[in-house]
């Protein structure tokens, strides 16, 4: 793949794919930025460059439909605002008005577009869609890793348009880190696999039993696990359609010689409201009217054991229901200890990197990645279409 340092960037109309598809308020203000802030360094390079920068994003489902609360103004507001100059806002993505206001741009000069996802071509890879958007650009940058899972027409169709194409930094440092962990690293190499489901894990354990040395499980996809070992897990959310799935995972496992670790305690209630009742037993004696919310301390001492002699480890999914205190003591304890060791630690996944921030932690492991869907599918070993499409040009 081309990078931005291999372009000459001066006068030229650089089309940046960006994923500014971040939280917002109640009034409509931007109230996490750490996806905007992630690609900084990329748009200081163009602008600083001499180019002449158009940044184009999506913003939540609006389903190929104008709609208010899905508009990306506040966002290009707020970008203002970190990039000290203003970025005026268009309130479309192709047209005559866009194809002006690209005209007007000066070198050193930004302006950010509408909605991409307004347009239901998008989502669709339309090739007329994509063409219309590649006629604004004379180089395109992917600096969205997050949506590159998706073939969508302003990640992988406008590829086909544009005569030059490239990564962005951001985009380049996710890949480069997955390379790390994934390609040759540094053994003993553990995953930590938490979260809900099962279901939404199996390709990712799948793919890496094969690879790794230990497999640490939590979450709420631990008690399918329990549940399939026979043990009681009272109220708690299970996976009965995966029971068969867990005990043959555990089995590949077994046969690899990859050690597997799940919880040996958990902390329990009869729900998540129901803070008066909140207990630590052991994965053994999980009273029948209570739910299994988060791992205990035995767990996080056990799970620590593991990790110290780790030279490598990768996370995605929180141990418990961290949103909720004091169930996210056993998610911020593992956070915390990770940011000690020295070892290459990588955080991948929506839950995991917002739980990593909560434990004011992410200053302190490796990498935290800003993908969560396409983080995902990389480690289920999958091509991603942006990043396909970025090696293809």
């Amino acid at each position: 793949m081309k990078t931005l340092d291999d372009l000459d960037l001066k006068g030229k109309r650089v089309f940046m794919r960006v994923d500014f598809n971040v939280p917002m308020d109640k009034e409509r203000h931007v109230r996490d930025d750490l996806r905007i802030r992630a690609v900084l360094p990329s748009l200081h390079k163009v602008l600083d460059s001499g180019g002449r920068l158009i940044l184009a994003s999506h913003m939540g489902r609006p389903k190929g439909k104008v709609a208010d609360e899905f508009s990306l103004k506040p966002v290009a507001e707020h970008l203002s605002e970190l990039l000290a100059k203003p970025v005026p806002f268009v309130p479309d993505c192709v047209g005559p008005e866009v194809e002006k206001q690209v005209s007007l741009l000066n070198d050193g000069e930004a302006l950010f577009l509408e909605n991409l996802r307004f347009h239901p071509e998008e989502e669709k890879n339309d090739p007329e869609f994509s063409r219309r958007l590649a006629q604004l650009a004379d180089i395109y940058v992917n600096e969205a890793f997050s949506a590159s899972h998706r073939a969508h027409a302003s990640v992988e169709g406008i590829t086909r348009f544009v005569p030059v194409c490239a990564a962005g930094y951001q985009l380049q440092k996710e890949i480069q880190y997955f390379k790390k962990v994934m390609d040759n690293p540094q053994r003993p190499l553990a995953i930590i696999v938490g979260g809900v489901k099962v279901s939404t894990k199996l390709g990712l354990l799948e793919n890496l039993i094969p690879k790794i040395d230990y497999l640490i499980i939590g979450g709420a996809m631990a008690n399918t696990f329990f549940k399939a070992q026979g043990k009681e897990v009272g109220k708690s959310l299970v996976e009965d359609d995966y029971i068969e799935t867990a005990l043959r995972l555990l089995e590949s496992a077994k046969k690899r010689g990859v050690k597997v670790f799940l919880p040996v305690d958990a902390v329990v209630s009869a729900d998540e409201e129901s803070l008066g009742d909140v207990r630590q037993v052991s994965i053994d004696k999980v009273p029948k009217d209570t739910r299994i919310l988060d791992i205990g301390a035995q767990s996080v001492q056990v799970f620590e054991s593991v990790l110290q002699s780790c030279k490598t480890i990768i996370w995605n999914g929180p141990m418990g229901v961290f949103e909720t205190p004091p169930f996210n003591k056993g998610t911020f304890a593992l956070a915390e200890f990770m940011g000690s060791l020295g070892a290459l630690t990588v955080i991948g996944g929506g839950d995991s990197a917002a739980a990593i921030r909560q434990a004011n932690a992410e200053n302190k492991v490796s990498y935290v990645s800003t993908g969560g869907g396409a983080f995902l599918e990389l480690l289920e070993g999958k091509d991603l279409p942006g990043v396909s499409a970025l090696e293809r040009c």
